[in-house]
């Protein structure tokens, strides 16, 4: 997501922070560059005309010339403006304060990712928000629309509306309401018919289901791929539908993200939903600060953090913690750990999220390592016996290529799963001595990431679901000269 501007606005305030001081044609220069880095994005050129214009006139000024850090203010101002551009500090939240059933309404173009969007939120409703929702089809145009929602209803375990053969768009919102009243639901979502394009049939079809429905809110269901197009499609429908909100879709493979930027100034409603993958939890609150970070190159640790404690199963990362605490780690706990990871996005979605592996990230996609090594790592262990797993030591060469040719790997391959689980263990070692994930936190002043102590197993020590990844150096009050030698020497290998 954003990876193509990212790594251009990387590149140009690089620059700008690797002077002493800047001129207001350094600055003028710098802001040339953004601007045709944005409209490479496919950001609408008014949207990359107004941004410019605004963090030009701020960073110009005299308090940020002649400051001491120049280029990191210039980039400061950058980052709000984004976050300006993007919808403001707040995220947009659904406005579900009405009386039940709240009905939600999803409109778009044919392709979009209606059918699916409107699955991933009945999830969401259900799990995050604790709401018993309900869904209804009224796309009686295109092949087997109403049966694709009524299998993703299953999926999801949201109750859909049955259907009726031969019933119409407002005759089926009608019934919708109806059910969800006698079934106590708190929401309705309404999954409504698209088109190949805008037209006047469509609306006509929209505006007499919201005139039964009355619904709280319109949400547009916008395709990112589609770039410049998809910000075309949302002015065509801004004008005719009073929409509340927008969903982008795709957007883990928008590597421009021209559409998401361009988005709010278009429409002037906020992006409240972004689709980021296949799966039906692949769904997440569009935050603009957040977004602007990962944009920036910042990273985006509350969202790792958030996404680490809905993964982490509870029972799962205590046990560690008491195998960690006692020195104990085998292969099936390094199984666990991989496993976690791969809940969590993968490889490329951490790196995304850690501020400065933006070149880390680079490094991986260059030597073609991917979430695949997590899958042949997961199939390397599957390939060995329970003692195997339980006992690493059994591991000579006659078992390394039984279980090379198990997995469909290679030896070498093994010897790295074999390495990687030797160097862990002697970590957890290292954390025994220190007096376990207590005396480790203590030691480092609490520190963990971002003091998140609150997710189960981290102790402030790190996260037991990321290998490697510790509390982020060294802590408030901690004299390097104090550590043990070999502590010293495993964050200097680090």
């Amino acid at each position: 997501m954003f990876d193509t501007l990212s790594d251009r606005l990387g590149g140009v305030f690089d620059k700008l922070k690797g002077r002493g001081s800047l001129t207001e044609q350094d600055v003028r220069d710098a802001m040339r560059e953004v601007r045709i880095a944005l409209l490479e994005a496919d950001v609408a050129l008014p949207v990359a005309r107004r941004f410019i214009d605004a963090v030009t006139e701020k960073a110009i000024g005299s308090e940020v010339l002649k400051s001491v850090t120049p280029g990191q203010q210039v980039v400061k101002i950058v980052n709000d403006e984004l976050v300006e551009m993007l919808g403001g500090e707040e995220p947009a939240e659904l406005d579900l304060d009405a009386k039940p059933p709240v009905v939600i309404m999803m409109v778009g173009l044919q392709g979009s990712g209606k059918t699916t969007t409107t699955a991933k939120l009945g999830k969401l409703l259900k799990e995050k928000h604790g709401k018993k929702s309900m869904m209804a089809s009224l796309d009686v145009n295109r092949p087997a629309a109403q049966e694709q929602l009524a299998v993703l209803g299953e999926q999801v375990d949201v109750a859909t509306l049955p259907i009726v053969e031969g019933q119409q768009p407002v005759d089926i919102a009608r019934r919708a309401m109806e059910a969800a009243k006698l079934q106590a639901a708190d929401v309705l979502l309404l999954d409504t018919a698209g088109r190949l394009h805008v037209d006047e049939a469509l609306m006509a079809e929209m505006k007499a289901v919201a005139g039964i429905s009355t619904p709280k809110e319109v949400l547009l269901v916008v395709d990112s791929l589609t770039g410049q197009d998809a910000v075309n499609v949302a002015q065509s429908f801004t004008g005719e539908v009073p929409l509340t909100g927008v969903v982008l879709t795709r957007m883990d493979g928008d590597a421009r993200g021209g559409a998401a930027l361009s988005m709010r100034h278009v429409t002037g409603k906020p992006i409240k939903f972004a689709g980021t993958g296949e799966k039906l939890d692949a769904i997440e609150a569009f935050n603009p600060s957040r977004v602007a970070g990962r944009i920036l190159g910042m990273g985006d640790v509350v969202s790792l953090v958030e996404k680490a404690a809905e993964t982490i199963k509870e029972e799962e990362a205590e046990a560690l913690a008491k195998r960690m605490a006692k020195g104990q780690f085998d292969l099936n706990d390094l199984r666990m750990q991989l496993k976690q990871m791969q809940n969590m996005g993968g490889l490329g979605a951490l790196a995304g999220m850690m501020p400065g592996m933006k070149k880390a990230k680079a490094a991986m996609a260059a030597s073609s390592m991917d979430d695949k090594v997590l899958v042949h790592m997961d199939a390397i262990i599957g390939s060995m016996t329970p003692k195997e797993r339980i006992n690493p030591k059994l591991m000579n060469s006659k078992r390394k290529k039984r279980v090379a040719a198990g997995s469909g790997t290679s030896v070498q391959e093994v010897n790295k799963v074999m390495k990687m689980h030797q160097e862990m263990g002697r970590a957890m070692k290292q954390i025994k001595k220190m007096g376990g994930l207590k005396g480790l936190a203590s030691m480092f002043g609490g520190g963990g990431m971002g003091g998140a102590g609150g997710i189960p197993g981290m102790g402030g020590g790190g996260m037991p679901g990321l290998p490697g990844m510790g509390g982020g150096g060294n802590g408030p009050g901690v004299d390097p000269d104090t550590l043990p030698q070999d502590l010293k020497d495993m964050l200097n290998k680090k």
